[in-house]
């Protein structure tokens, strides 16, 4: 039951919608794995209702491991690039929405997260893949169309640690719990913001004060590794001002649906479903 009502809180946060910011507000651009097959190509474009002029960014595994080689193993990245995307752009201030299919590692949050980092701002994002992928290698290609699409130039080093930061999450998620590890980059990011911390031992202060905050507990190996994270994103030009925004959003979008009575109604109707499931498993034992 604890995983299904986990997964029904992710579940919730793919009604959240969005519009989009900076070039032409309705702009569309879609990234394809370089080894999809034709079908698998069709399959996608049809699923993510794409016109058929749509332009196409092509991602190879090459970039997939080139970003993430680092971070994982190469068996885990593996030796095709799949993962698939469509940007739609949005009204400046809108923030980011990302929704998924077929993703099983990284959450919607953990893309928010990394792809604020990384200065993409205000996007509708829709990840998705012909079947369960980890969707570590879609980050690669939502960067790579954001920047066609925009004209902007984001820094390798900030790529990079856009990538390091999702998996770190990712592995994080595993072992405290998805939600517990998003909430607490978050926090992280915001205290970094208002802070400005100077030095590693700086950021480990505000880890643990963060972590205690949320009663979560971390390992040495943990607090080592997200210092390590942190200090390389002081070290670059990032607005933390802008990246703290569009995560602000994102919530914001998710608060105003679950309060909504769209959303409430939505909400009970899956809970109503959920417990119908669980009535039907425990008949079973009677």
């Amino acid at each position: 039951m604890k995983k299904i009502f986990a997964w029904l809180g992710i579940l919730f946060l793919s009604f959240v919608t969005a519009a989009q910011a900076d070039s032409a507000v309705g702009d569309v651009i879609v990234t394809l794995g370089e080894d999809l097959s034709p079908a698998q190509k069709e399959q996608l474009l049809s699923e993510m209702d794409v016109p058929d002029n749509v332009t196409t960014v092509t991602v190879s595994n090459a970039e997939e491991h080139q970003y993430l080689g680092e971070y994982i193993p190469k068996a885990q990245i593996g030796s095709r690039a799949i993962s698939s995307s469509k940007i739609t752009m949005a009204e400046q201030g809108s923030g980011l929405n990302v929704e998924t299919n077929n993703i099983t590692w990284v959450s919607k949050e953990m893309y928010t997260n990394a792809l604020s980092t990384a200065g993409v701002k205000d996007a509708e994002i829709y990840i998705t893949a012909p079947f369960e992928v980890s969707g570590t290698a879609a980050l690669t290609g939502l960067i790579k169309a954001y920047e066609t699409s925009t004209g902007e130039n984001i820094p390798e080093e900030q790529k990079q640690v856009a990538n390091e930061e999702m998996v770190t999450t990712a592995k994080l998620g595993d072992e405290i719990g998805e939600q517990e590890a998003t909430q607490l980059i978050e926090r992280i990011k915001e205290e970094v913001a208002q802070q400005n911390p100077q030095t590693i031992q700086d950021i480990k202060v505000i880890i643990n004060n963060v972590s205690n905050e949320l009663n979560i507990q971390l390992t040495d190996e943990q607090t080592n590794q997200l210092s390590e994270l942190f200090n390389k994103m002081k070290e670059l030009n990032i607005d933390w001002e802008q990246v703290n925004s569009q995560i602000d959003q994102a919530k914001e979008k998710w608060n105003e649906f679950k309060n909504s009575e769209e959303g409430k109604s939505i909400l009970q109707s899956i809970i109503d479903f959920l417990q119908s499931i669980v009535d039907s498993i425990a008949g079973l034992f009677k």
